[in-house]
């Protein structure tokens, strides 16, 4: 069953990622190839609930996690929306559908001590030095995603006003102050650029060795060759750069709704994800300042 029109849909007027209208095309074929072989039916507009808990049983069975049941549920959601808006549909069969339970995931920031201790060790003799550091203070003083720091545009920073513009999920512009010391290695980094470049046109900010743009597995890559050197985390991911911003700042008193504009969240919610460490923090504050505390009166 073709998707193309819904496809179209998310592409142009929700402004999905490329990514992301992948995975839901490869989530609607599989459902649907499911749904042929086992009820011979090839209208999903005529399913019922019963049938897809079928479908939903099948992927139990076969072992994949509730959270990745609960993305492929997500993509079949927003494909009988997208009938209901066209009128195909009057209600969808997923109306009264309640997500899998699944176990939350705990991200650990980095240490100031940490990052600190990374941003001392790259050697910035040479160029790509000169850009891995920068990559490292980018992700943790503005919080931006992998793809973001990818696609910067030489044209989209201003060096004269200390931001830059980043286009964020579904292509949402946001505007992100650059801390002074961020800008002076920026204009290091941009020196060495135009000798690896040697008058090649390239519009985009970061660059290999070689003057190609960079793509998501390198950034990748140099994030967690550096962490592993000074960090025994798990996961050591430009994510977890980013996470690491949100944290530290909200653990410094920052506003919950700044910190939502800075990573470009477009609800409180996706923000509130990072304020169990905050919580931790004001914790140990609220213990040590408190006076009922400090006079011995609570333990």
């Amino acid at each position: 069953m073709p998707f193309s029109q819904f496809i179209d849909y998310l592409q142009l007027e929700k402004k999905y990622s490329p990514n992301t209208l992948t995975a839901y095309k490869a989530d609607l074929e599989s459902f649907s190839e499911f749904i042929f072989y086992e009820f011979e039916e090839k209208d999903l507009s005529k399913l019922h609930y019963s049938q897809i808990r079928n479908w939903i049983i099948n992927l139990v069975n076969q072992g994949v996690s509730n959270r990745s049941i609960n993305r492929k549920i997500s993509s079949l959601k927003a494909y009988y929306r997208f009938l209901q808006k066209t009128g195909d549909i009057e209600f969808s069969p997923l109306a009264k559908h309640k997500a899998l339970k699944t176990a939350s995931r705990i991200q650990v920031p980095f240490s100031e001590a940490e990052i600190t201790k990374v941003l001392e060790q790259i050697d910035t003799s040479d160029f790509e030095g000169l850009r891995d550091r920068l990559i490292v203070e980018l992700f943790y003083t503005t919080g931006m995603r992998r793809i973001e720091l990818i696609d910067i545009k030489v044209q989209d920073v201003d060096i004269a006003g200390k931001q830059l513009k980043v286009l964020g999920k579904r292509q949402k512009e946001r505007i992100i102050p650059l801390l002074p010391g961020v800008i002076s290695n920026l204009k290091d980094y941009l020196k060495e650029r135009e000798n690896i470049l040697a008058g090649q046109e390239m519009p985009y900010l970061f660059v290999s060795q070689k003057g190609i743009k960079l793509y998501e597995s390198l950034v990748y890559r140099i994030i967690n060759n550096y962490f592993s050197k000074v960090s025994g985390k798990i996961k050591r991911s430009p994510h977890i750069l980013r996470h690491s911003f949100a944290t530290h700042l909200l653990n410094q008193g920052a506003n919950l709704n700044a910190v939502k504009e800075l990573l470009g969240h477009s609800s409180l919610a996706a923000t509130q994800v990072y304020t169990h460490n905050s919580i931790s923090e004001l914790s140990k504050v609220h213990q040590m300042a408190h006076p009922r505390n400090k006079k011995g009166q609570l333990k």
